[in-house]
């Protein structure tokens, strides 16, 4: 089990954030649904959509400087984790690069060694934007971590994940061609050299790049990181029937608007709007 210390500081540091307006966390209903297997979680917004969801990128860098309210540590001399100011589940955290790196630029092992950091405390569920097709809404390198206790479920979506990890592909899928996938070291101190390994193999393996050869990646991408694996995502566009489509929905995480046609995910499911994204 972690300690999760950084966790507890995050939901602290929240509950503050929110009495001085710092954070607004978004007002969601979760969809029920009827099926006895459901591999997604619909949640619809009671409130405005946000500028966020919107437009790409603000006129200003809000991470530089980021708010101080948000501030829940810094992680080492490169980068610091802060709240995310419009979360959905409270406690949702960003770690973000103290100084300007470009979003759709290739990531480094320091970023990996940040993350290790983070995770070695408290884990959950890491995604990455690489671009606006991919999702992001900032061109300030960020990457997001939805916190989970050890026997909570990661997301709607981990078995199918760890069943491509074990080499039993579903053959109705459509969008398992454009997932990479690699086992995280079992370890009980992982190491970050491993995972910017896995990271740099994963780039290959999909056609991104050589990031020894290239200086960027060629293609937008996600990333979804659990403490048993590591998967890349490569896409084309952020946006399908109407949804906007960054990580979590491969994760098995809608969040529906006006403009969402949540008939088509009811009645199809997941892999019929992210094959549009893809």
């Amino acid at each position: 089990m972690k300690s999760e210390i950084i966790w507890s500081k995050a939901l602290e540091i929240s509950r503050k954030a929110v009495d001085c307006g710092a954070v607004i966390p978004l007002e969601t209903k979760k969809y029920q649904s009827n099926d006895a297997y459901c591999d997604y979680e619909l949640r619809f917004l009671k409130t405005p959509i946000p500028k966020y969801l919107i437009e790409y990128g603000p006129i200003r860098n809000p991470f530089i400087p980021w708010d101080t309210r948000l501030q829940i540590l810094p992680i080492n001399d490169k980068h610091t984790l802060i709240l995310n100011k419009y979360p959905v589940q409270i406690g949702h955290m960003l770690l973000i690069t103290n100084c300007w790196k470009p979003q759709n630029g290739w990531l480094s092992e320091d970023d990996f060694e940040a993350i290790q950091n983070v995770d070695n405390d408290t884990t959950g569920l890491w995604f990455f934007n690489s671009s606006k097709e991919s999702g992001a809404s900032q061109p300030h390198r960020h990457f997001q971590l939805l916190p989970r206790h050890y026997n909570e479920s990661i997301c709607p979506r981990y078995e199918w994940f760890c069943s491509l990890l074990n080499n039993m592909h579903d053959t109705n899928s459509k969008i398992s061609h454009c997932i990479s996938i690699r086992p995280r070291n079992k370890k009980e101190v992982l190491n970050s050299n491993d995972l910017f390994n896995s990271y740099k193999s994963m780039a290959k393996e999909m056609n991104i790049g050589d990031i020894d050869l290239i200086n960027k990646p060629i293609k937008p991408y996600n990333l979804l990181i659990t403490s048993k694996w590591i998967a890349l995502i490569t896409r084309k566009t952020d946006r399908s029937n109407g949804f906007s489509i960054n990580a979590l929905g491969f994760a098995g995480y809608f969040l529906g608007t006006k403009r969402s046609d949540v008939d088509t995910l009811i009645k199809f499911g997941p892999e019929r709007i992210l094959m549009d994204v893809i």
